[in-house]
């Protein structure tokens, strides 16, 4: 989810996770068996940050496709921007991320995980569905699959 105030989205520096520990990206989660993807998205902010969002506040601004490139399967991303929430931000799971605060889309942490920064940049310039071949995950160290 892209939380925005004052022209600042939330990123979270990932630990202890075993999945791109040390990087840098916005609160999100997987969608569980029978919930939709905003039914997840209020769960997950609930969750990982201690806010309440309602579904009507939440808008979808871009949508990614990842190849399966490690144990898990293909991937969509779902982004959606959030600029309305109740409660205040908190970092309800501190043994999984180290890190909060609020960035520039335009100055995003260099240490940012590939696919986030892909979505944030193509959101800025209004762009709403993008891709990330095999040979980019390869060239970016995050193919882990046998050739």
């Amino acid at each position: 989810m892209l939380l925005e105030k004052d022209g600042k989205i939330l990123v979270a520096r990932r630990c202890n996770t075993g999945y791109e520990d040390g990087n840098y990206q916005v609160p999100a989660g997987h969608v569980e068996a029978g919930e939709m993807p905003k039914e997840a998205m209020i769960r997950e902010a609930k969750e990982e940050i201690g806010i309440s969002l309602k579904a009507d506040d939440l808008e979808l601004v871009h949508t990614s496709y990842r190849p399966k490139h490690d144990k898990t399967d293909n991937r969509v991303d779902i982004f959606f921007r959030a600029s309305n929430w109740e409660g205040e931000i908190v970092n309800v799971e501190p043994h999984k991320c180290d890190d909060l605060k609020w960035v520039s889309p335009d100055d995003l942490p260099d240490n940012m995980t590939m696919h986030v920064r892909r979505a944030i940049i193509s959101w800025q310039k209004g762009i709403n569905y993008s891709e990330i071949g095999i040979e980019e995950l390869k060239k970016n160290g995050l193919y882990r699959l046998e050739d």
